[in-house]
């Protein structure tokens, strides 16, 4: 017997932001959000979650003054630790 896959919810805690983006980068969301049947707003927030993978970004975190306080913003409570 299969096991449910249940529904995961969407970002709770979104954000409009006001951002001018480059015409061809506007069509590339555009279509990959038709290709993937997800919304732009999706696209675009999984996209920059992966800078979160950059290991130069993550050292460069840690070396920061307030280190924590930044791994608290943009990190989920569950995946502080960097590294």
């Amino acid at each position: 017997m299969k096991k449910m896959k249940f529904i995961k919810p969407r970002n709770k805690q979104a954000l409009r932001v006001y951002w001018k983006i480059y015409g061809r980068t506007r069509y590339i969301v555009k279509y990959y959000a038709a290709y993937t049947e997800h919304t732009e707003e999706e696209i675009v927030d999984e996209f920059l979650t992966n800078i979160l993978l950059d290991e130069n970004f993550l050292e460069w975190i840690k070396n920061k003054r307030y280190n924590k306080r930044i791994m608290n913003r943009i990190f989920n409570s569950r995946e502080t630790s960097i590294g």
